[in-house]
């Protein structure tokens, strides 16, 4: 099978979409297809492009046996409001000659089209259509959804054209795909039809991330007293997780010298973070972790937490969970009750009002306090992951399904 994927994000993005996209590249190759990638420039999570990258030019490359045509985008210093729907719109326009040509003088079987960025999208129907195509869209983040409700972006007009015109470019799909259960119900909502909606879960490789049952090692290493129970939080940090409320529940704990907050990752929110963290001795940052160090990190964890904003619940599917599950930890994280993140995680941890620090706080000692829970949802997380998420079965599923389209 022949097949373009046209994305905003791909390798060697290290975390999210990219992470992601790159790893469904490789696979497709491993399994004897074709694969040409039309993407931007790495630059995710530190906003910031390589020193490699053109900002005027196109360029391409051999990447784990795909073909990938790098192209130029706007990458703004501070991602917020019209800046980011710049970034989004100047890929969009730079990247469309190079799928359009693509598609023409290629002839793919298929184009998968990854959203974020949805700018893309109408780009990825018009080269489906010259190419003789089927149009497959993958929806990691209703990204028109979230820009409103976190208030990115303002205006109950603009919001009506922008939802209709989401709804226009959805149902021009031959398939449309998300990564849960209740954003492929999201997507039907949006007048997707029912036959169109796939299921296209994020995996985790279960062989590479797999519980590590003494970390004594790797905490030495980072500077943690083996004694200490971890909070950890781990991956980007921007305006989606309300990563603050860990740095709040850190502040009501201070008085446990038990307990010891980790957070480790990069982006926009970070120096924000660090400077509301000041003065917590119980509050330590690292760095964003290389690939081959992050089964290690996420056992450094007796408790992962997982932070969101109230209005992204069921926007967005935290990649990072999967993870988090896969370590053999149990998770804390901010979800009602009625959203998918918090029925992920019924037997495997707790869920707590999003944007609740206090709440937070009292769940993290709870937890901290009891061994033989921590012990019973850690086994019921690892149970999870690979009953749900093993990268084969996800990957053989997505196979099936989009080559029984290109069949019709």
């Amino acid at each position: 099978m022949r097949l373009i994927i046209y994305g905003l994000n791909f390798s060697p993005e290290p975390i999210g979409v990219g992470k992601y996209t790159g790893e469904l590249a490789e696979w497709l190759v491993e399994q004897s297809h074709e694969v040409k990638v039309v993407t931007s420039y790495p630059y995710y999570p530190d906003w910031q492009l390589p020193s490699t990258a053109s900002k005027f030019l196109w360029q391409k490359e051999r990447l784990a046996g795909a073909s990938v045509h790098r192209c130029p985008l706007y990458v703004p210093k501070q991602p917020s409001g019209l800046r980011r729907v710049l970034h989004l719109i100047s890929f969009a326009v730079l990247s469309l000659p190079v799928i359009l040509w693509q598609a023409l003088i290629w002839r793919p079987d298929a184009i998968l089209v990854v959203a974020p960025t949805l700018a893309a999208a109408p780009g990825g129907i018009l080269a489906s259509w010259l190419g003789g195509a089927k149009s497959w869209l993958h929806i990691q983040d209703f990204e028109i959804d979230a820009a409103f409700d976190l208030g990115i972006l303002k205006g109950q007009a603009l919001r009506k054209l922008a939802l209709a015109i989401e709804r226009g470019i959805f149902r021009r799909f031959d398939a449309v795909s998300s990564i849960s259960k209740n954003m492929c119900a999201k997507a039907a909502e949006k007048g997707v039809a029912e036959n169109k909606i796939k299921s296209f879960p994020n995996w985790v490789d279960t062989d590479s991330i797999h519980p590590i049952a003494d970390a004594r090692s790797t905490r030495l290493e980072f500077g943690i007293e083996p004694e200490k129970t971890v909070v950890l939080y781990s991956g980007n940090m921007n305006e989606k997780q309300g990563i603050e409320t860990l740095v709040d529940a850190a502040r009501a704990s201070t008085e446990r010298a038990d307990l010891i907050y980790v957070l480790a990752g990069g982006g926009p929110a970070r120096p924000q973070l660090e400077q509301q963290a000041q003065g917590l001795n119980n509050v330590i940052f690292l760095p964003l972790q290389p690939a081959e160090k992050l089964n290690q990190l996420l056992s450094l964890a007796d408790i992962h937490v997982l932070p969101q904003l109230a209005n992204a619940a069921d926007l967005v599917m935290p990649s990072k969970l999967t993870g988090m599950l896969a370590s053999g930890r149990p998770v804390i994280a901010g979800a009602e009750p009625h959203t998918q993140i918090a029925e992920v995680i019924t037997a495997c941890g707790i869920a707590v009002a999003p944007e609740s620090s206090a709440e937070l706080a009292h769940a993290i000692s709870a937890l901290a306090d009891d061994d033989d829970r921590r012990k019973k949802m850690g086994s019921k997380a690892r149970e999870t992951a690979v009953s749900e998420w093993e990268k084969t079965n996800v990957l053989g599923k997505f196979i099936s399904e989009i080559e029984a389209i290109t069949s019709t």
